[in-house]
């Protein structure tokens, strides 16, 4: 698949595998995010490993993070977005929604979904909107919220 880049200010959003750090995902995701507490780094590999991946870089160093769980056809899911804290508030965020909303590997799907506690401002700005009654009815979820927790 080919790689896709863009630079802005010292930044760089790229579709390179080889350029995501995965102890910076793992530390983030296991030890940061409300939604993969403990997440052990085995299953973060295969979870990258599996899906198209955007890194974002400052001066080569990771700062931030996403990836899509596509057949990039018809259906994608937007996974593991974060901002390291300390380069937040500088748009960071819109600028990586943006570029992965733009990538051509994924235009034209028929459905997208992505689940957030407290971004909806953010990925409003860019089009989605929270499932309606109907919407709500329709889907459903397995849901494992515990997976990740010692026994």
């Amino acid at each position: 698949m080919k790689i896709y880049e863009s630079t802005n200010n010292g930044y760089v959003i790229t579709t390179n595998k080889n350029k995501i750090d995965i102890t910076v995902v793992h530390y983030y995701l296991s030890t940061q995010s409300y939604w993969a507490k403990n997440i052990p780094l085995h299953v973060v590999q295969r979870s990258i490993e599996n899906s198209y991946c955007f890194t974002l870089l400052y001066k080569q160093e990771q700062v931030g993070f996403a990836r899509l769980i596509t057949d990039y056809a018809t259906f994608a899911y937007l996974a593991d977005v974060f901002i390291i804290e300390t380069h937040r508030g500088k748009g960071l965020s819109k600028w990586l929604l943006q570029f992965i909303h733009n990538n051509p590997e994924v235009q034209g799907l028929r459905r997208w979904l992505l689940g957030t506690k407290d971004a909806h401002e953010l990925y409003k700005q860019f089009g989605w909107e929270s499932f309606g009654e109907e919407q709500s009815k329709r889907f459903m979820q397995l849901h494992n919220a515990n997976v990740y927790d010692k026994k």
